[in-house]
């Protein structure tokens, strides 16, 4: 039986380069496989069920929650809901991979408190707010209204971010990625 692989959460504010640092360290290392999330949102065209994330209609995502089968949930803008399956990270640790997760702030927290020791989190450091808003304004993916959501919910993120393993701050995004690089050698092997 394979030993059962660590897990390593990205966290960050919307914007703050996690997912690219994410992106990076997958392509680095073929002993980690990124846990696909679930959400109630609808399918964008690009998207792969079941790859992309598990799309589950309002009413499948309730029976999870009472089914106590998410290790972390929260629900977003325009109420949709996005999730981590249990299943989906056990599937990947029975194969003796390391897990990957790119989750907001809370879910790190609950994904720390379920695994602990088991579990490393790294909260990914914009170099200020106006970088932040400036990354966000230059995706053309918010409205203005959902671009001060993000906003106002990055600055109570940012006051979290002492409350991780690690910090990397994403100023220049190579140097964030071999920095992320050598953090995750010294943790995984």
């Amino acid at each position: 039986m394979p030993k059962r692989g660590k897990l390593v959460v990205f966290t960050a504010p919307s914007g703050a380069g996690k997912t690219s640092i994410a992106r990076a360290v997958l392509n680095h290392r073929d002993d980690i496989q990124f846990s696909v999330s679930a959400t109630t949102r609808p399918q964008r065209i690009d998207e792969i069920p079941d790859k992309s994330y598990y799309f589950l209609t309002p009413s499948e995502f309730d029976a999870a929650i009472t089914n106590n089968e998410f290790v972390e949930w929260e629900e977003f803008y325009a109420g949709n809901r996005y999730g981590t399956l249990k299943k989906e990270v056990d599937r990947i640790r029975s194969q003796g991979k390391h897990v990957l997760f790119d989750v907001e702030v809370n879910g790190a927290h609950s994904i720390k408190r379920l695994f602990g020791d088991e579990c490393l989190v790294l909260f990914v450091l914009p170099p200020s707010v106006q970088v932040l808003r400036d990354r966000l304004i230059e995706r053309n993916t918010e409205s203005e209204e959902t671009l001060a959501l993000r906003l106002e919910r990055a600055e109570m993120e940012l006051s979290k971010a002492d409350n991780y393993d690690c910090v990397v701050k994403n100023d220049i995004l190579d140097d964030a990625i071999k920095e992320t690089i050598r953090i995750l050698s010294g943790y995984l092997g």
